[in-house]
């Protein structure tokens, strides 16, 4: 059965993204892990009030959170009403992204589906600030963002960045494979040059191993020139092939890393329209020796 997390602020964006993850594994059992997280104000002197009406601040933030889960549920199951889903709700006093950090520890979370901004989300950025968190602290398990205008359609057109300068294992391409598989989709791997260059021998290795992990689903190569920013470059990628999901590895250097970089990501233009599936890595990079035995075996 599958573990997925979905954190909510209770806000229409939240909503979305549970909409879309129900209907994305409909035909799957699933666990679903709902995760509200609360910070209260604590007084910090005495002439600010503990309580409010004879009830303590973080009692009543806390009752807000489990409510307000408890009624997502009910609203789940009233709109979906499906027998191969189950849900559990955590209500933490925590920062989100320490929160999940620890639920994906506890739980052996497989997914993590979230909105790509909050209840406060500023339409100049691509991501909300928690979002960016949760990708930085995530190291164990893939996160699916979902805009929150996006309305749900079968992902049978994925691209797949990269710039085939890191090896590729085949546990960390597992998600983006049983997707595929899940949907018979075709999985567009888009390589942005910031100048037009043959690839080197490693990009050319790497290349190779992907093609290899890739053999059972349809997928194709495009190269394509910057235009501006690489996150530009894959918003217009994506609405010219009508692509239903981009999926990135997140790892040092990366597209991913460099749009999520607080600087970059506050004035950048990229306004993602569509899911995004971030992969992070799962290991150390392997010696020439070790990707050369990985290649022969597989």
């Amino acid at each position: 059965m599958k573990r997925i997390l979905i954190p909510t602020d209770f806000s229409n964006n939240a909503w979305n993204a549970i909409c879309y993850a129900m209907r994305l594994f409909q035909n799957q059992e699933c666990d679903f892990f709902l995760l509200n997280t609360y910070t209260p104000v604590i007084p910090s002197s005495r002439f600010m009030a503990p309580m409010v009406n004879g009830v303590r601040i973080e009692d009543a933030v806390r009752s807000t959170s489990e409510n307000g889960l408890s009624k997502t549920v009910k609203r789940i199951r009233k709109e979906f009403n499906n027998p191969k889903h189950s849900f559990e709700t955590i209500s933490s006093f925590n920062l989100l992204a320490d929160e999940v950090k620890d639920v994906v520890d506890t739980y052996g979370i497989d997914l993590i589906v979230t909105g790509t901004k909050g209840a406060s989300g500023m339409d100049e950025v691509f991501m909300g600030s928690n979002t960016v968190r949760i990708i930085k602290n995530t190291k164990k398990c893939p996160i699916l963002a979902i805009p929150r205008n996006f309305e749900y359609m079968a992902p049978s057109e994925i691209a797949f960045a990269t710039d085939f300068n890191r090896f590729y294992s085949l546990s960390e391409l597992t998600p983006l494979i049983d997707l595929a598989n899940s949907f018979e989709a075709t999985i567009r791997i888009v390589h942005v040059q910031y100048e037009i260059k043959a690839l080197t021998e490693l990009q050319l290795f790497n290349l190779n191993m992907l093609r290899k992990y890739f053999a059972n689903v349809e997928h194709y190569i495009h190269t394509v020139s910057e235009l501006n920013s690489v996150s530009h470059t894959l918003d217009v990628f994506s609405k010219e092939l009508d692509i239903h999901l981009l999926a990135m590895l997140h790892y040092q250097h990366s597209y991913m890393e460099r749009m999520t970089r607080e600087p970059i990501v506050k004035r950048t233009a990229f306004h993602t329209q569509i899911p995004l599936l971030v992969i992070p890595e799962l290991g150390m990079e392997p010696t020439t020796k070790e990707r050369k035995e990985e290649l022969r075996s597989y």
